[in-house]
């Protein structure tokens, strides 16, 4: 038996910032006695409930499932142990196959090294047993995926029940520059507590990551919904029929989406094509209202939740340009947003002082290998005086 058999735990790669809020998402799919680890979170599971987090978690990176732990602290032992693993119990011989490597506190210090000498393990063990046959590897797109990591001198040898990185919904067909990546855009509709009871809208919607996620959320569409092919598929105790349920109970939670409950605008009517591209195979995706506008076109918008991440740095070209388009928004929001709750992520966190209003919350989030923060307002009548006056005390008392 492998180790994940033993045990029933699995390890969920998550965003950097993200693990607490990837561990309750967890819990609420049925994960049980969850730890968080750096950028992870270990989790106890049955089959069901390991098939739904690949499924439905719109926050998680990758599910790691544990085949065996060994102390290894030279790279020969890599090989050694990995020739002890049926690998024609995961995979084919005509079949390709990946290995991710990370190193940490360990003797061996270089992760391409160790990743080489698994790979050897690997491939000399279907030598063995294929008449002196091979699978490939293949960086982009294998059949399978394995995950080595060493940490403390102790090797771990997983296999990644996701495949493919479940950031990737598969809607995505185009992009702009520096896009959202999905993760994060599920992670801002999150923490924005939206349920539909008010209207979203995204100002600067861009490539639609941020409406895509909103949709999906209200509509309760799994997360891979457009995905054929998980890793799991290739464990040896894989279940189809557990599967089949777990994805048809998913799906029968589907919801449509009222019209004019989410919106996206933005002033370029060639990213706005996009953003109708990439919406466009997801269910009730025509029932979001895309205008080609400025925001600060727009009369008002009062009594919804704004969530938008603006362009800055490298997507708008200039500072000073980010400094007009932030205190431009905060502008909008202050005379223009009553009732509104606005959540507005930023790769540049200094950009805050642009808006000029004062934050309710600042959460460090990270898009890619990006660090940002995302801002919350609470626009409420007869407050805007106090906002800014409290904006104002706010940055003298430092």
């Amino acid at each position: 038996m492998y180790d994940y058999q033993k045990t029933n735990e699995y390890f969920a790669q998550v965003p950097g910032m993200m693990e607490e809020l990837c561990e309750a998402e967890l819990i609420e799919l049925g994960a049980k006695n969850t730890k968080v680890a750096y950028r992870g979170v270990s989790f106890n599971a049955d089959a069901s409930v390991l098939y739904k987090i690949n499924y439905t978690s719109r926050l998680t990176s990758r599910v790691l499932a544990p085949l065996i732990s060994f102390r290894c602290n030279d790279t020969k032992l890599l090989r050694e142990n990995a020739l002890q693993i049926k690998w024609d119990n995961f995979f084919a011989v005509d079949q390709s196959f990946a290995i991710t490597a990370s190193v940490s506190n360990s003797r061996i210090t270089n992760s391409l090294a160790a990743s080489q000498y698994f790979k050897d393990g690997i491939v000399d063990y279907f030598r063995k047993v294929s008449n002196g046959k091979r699978p490939d590897v293949k960086l982009d797109n294998p059949d399978i995926r394995f995950n080595l990591h060493i940490d403390q001198n102790v090797a771990t040898i997983s296999l990644d029940t996701s495949g493919q990185s479940l950031h990737k919904r598969g809607y995505r067909l185009s992009s702009g520059d520096a896009p959202m990546q999905e993760t994060l855009a599920a992670a801002l509709i999150k923490i924005s507590n939206w349920n539909g009871e008010k209207p979203l809208w995204d100002c600067m919607c861009g490539s639609g990551t941020i409406l895509a996620e909103a949709l999906m959320h209200y509509c309760r569409i799994p997360a891979q919904t457009l995905r054929k092919n998980f890793g799991f598929f290739y464990l040896p105790d894989f279940n189809k029929n557990i599967w089949n349920k777990v994805k048809n109970d998913c799906d029968k939670n589907i919801r449509p989406l009222p019209k004019g409950l989410i919106i996206g605008s933005d002033m370029s009517d060639i990213v706005l094509k996009m953003a109708e591209d990439n919406l466009s195979p997801l269910p009730y995706s025509d029932n979001i209202e895309l205008t080609c506008q400025k925001f600060q076109q727009v009369e008002k918008f009062e009594n919804g939740v704004l969530v938008t991440n603006p362009p800055y740095g490298i997507r708008l070209g200039t500072n000073e340009g980010a400094k007009l388009l932030f205190k431009e928004l905060g502008d909008f929001i202050k005379q223009k947003c009553n009732g509104t709750s606005a959540f507005i992520y930023s790769g540049d966190p200094s950009l805050r002082k642009s808006i000029g209003l004062k934050t309710t919350k600042r959460i460090p989030l990270v898009n890619g290998k990006l660090e940002g923060v995302l801002f919350q307002i609470d626009s409420y009548d007869g407050s805007k005086k106090k906002y800014y006056n409290d904006f104002k005390n706010e940055d003298n008392s430092k």
